[in-house]
């Protein structure tokens, strides 16, 4: 095997990931203290052809110099949208029939690895504070709430190892694209 080079990756350009059909997935980073795990954040949405990303709480926005360290320029391609309110974001998302998943450890969770997608339909995923996780008043109005399955001692893992492990299933269970 032979690694390829850049050139031959055929990667979108910044106006041709702009005009792509995007993943029907819009992530929700509630209250994100780590500028490195909103820049990472950023990246994964890149790589999926996310929708969106909204901002919410004391998420920092671009421009920021750490948050362009990890995002490597996804802050010029990924929509993004700041929102003051998880909550009012939320609700709004849900009266547009979005249906927004809480990725948190809940009673009642659903397992990612048994969380069955609808096709047709556009999903909103929240993603919580690095300490505190999800608000529980943003819980309580999800629509469902996702756990990520783990096995060892910790309990919890990295918000931006978090946002891939759940972009990629979500992505694959949706098979967008044919890659």
């Amino acid at each position: 095997m032979r690694k390829l080079k850049n050139s031959e990756l055929n990667r979108l350009s910044v106006d041709g990931f702009k005009q792509a059909n995007k993943t029907p997935i819009i992530i929700i980073l509630d209250n994100i203290r780590s500028l490195n795990n909103i820049g990472s954040v950023f990246r994964t949405s890149d790589a999926f052809l996310i929708e969106k990303i909204y901002l919410c709480g004391i998420t920092a926005k671009p421009p920021h110099k750490d948050i362009h360290k990890t995002a490597l320029g996804s802050t010029d391609t990924v929509a993004w949208e700041y929102a003051e309110s998880t909550l009012s974001l939320i609700n709004k998302l849900k009266a547009d029939n979005i249906k927004v998943l809480a990725i948190e450890q809940a009673e009642n969770a659903t397992m990612l690895d048994k969380f069955e997608v609808e096709t047709n339909k556009k999903y909103a995923v929240v993603f919580g504070n690095e300490v505190k996780g999800v608000a529980q008043d943003v819980v309580s109005a999800s629509d469902v709430v996702i756990e990520i399955p783990q096995f060892g001692t910790k309990h919890s893992l990295n918000i931006s190892v978090s946002c891939g492990v759940v972009v990629w299933d979500l992505f694959s269970k949706l098979n967008v694209l044919k890659y």
